[in-house]
């Protein structure tokens, strides 16, 4: 029987994951899962020796698949944070193009909530450089109320605004959800 187990950079990740719609995804698809999501703490953290000890933890919860979520940052590629830290058998890296923020522009509904702008549409939230600058000018400019703390952010959406992630791999260009949806999918034929 597969259970899945996460790892993810940091905070908002973990927030995500936690407080979505996401462990009923789960559910409905019938994969069980470990409730506690392991926090790296920061991008730099998610090294293979570091990944070791969290996957300990989760493995000794009864993880037997375990994913690591993070943002792809200042890395030029996919290839090359995966190199990083180090895919193996039974533990997938997903990377959110460019960071996780464009996930919460991809979920049209959720962000018009939080802008108060029932019109709110991204047409490509993967190819913003700063999404969370981005979301932050934009609550300034429409309600002129800013935001300056990602956590805070991501508690904001998702508790107040329902984002989902399966609202943001709904958009035609949010591949990273898309991918992530799509691996944990491929689970349920195992």
């Amino acid at each position: 029987m597969v259970k899945l187990g996460f790892i993810v950079e940091g905070a908002t990740e973990k927030i995500i994951l936690e407080k979505s719609d996401f462990f009923d995804y789960l559910r409905s698809l019938k994969i069980d899962y470990v409730s506690k999501i392991e926090d790296a703490e920061g991008n730099g953290n998610l090294l293979p020796h570091n990944i070791l000890e969290h996957s300990k933890i989760l493995v000794d919860k009864g993880a037997t698949h375990i994913f690591i979520l993070t943002d792809l940052d200042k890395d030029k590629c996919i290839t090359e944070t995966k190199n990083r830290i180090s895919a193996s058998e039974n533990r997938a890296v997903v990377i959110s193009v460019k960071e996780i923020e464009s996930w919460y522009l991809a979920d049209s509904s959720a962000m018009g909530s939080f802008l108060k702008d029932s019109s709110y549409y991204c047409d490509s939230p993967e190819s913003i450089i700063d999404p969370f600058t981005e979301i932050k000018n934009r609550r300034l400019a429409k309600i002129n109320r800013g935001i300056d703390d990602k956590v805070i952010l991501a508690k904001l959406i998702v508790k107040n605004n329902g984002f989902s992630i399966l609202k943001a791999a709904e958009h035609p260009n949010c591949n990273s959800a898309k991918y992530f949806l799509k691996k944990i999918k491929e689970l349920t034929t195992l």
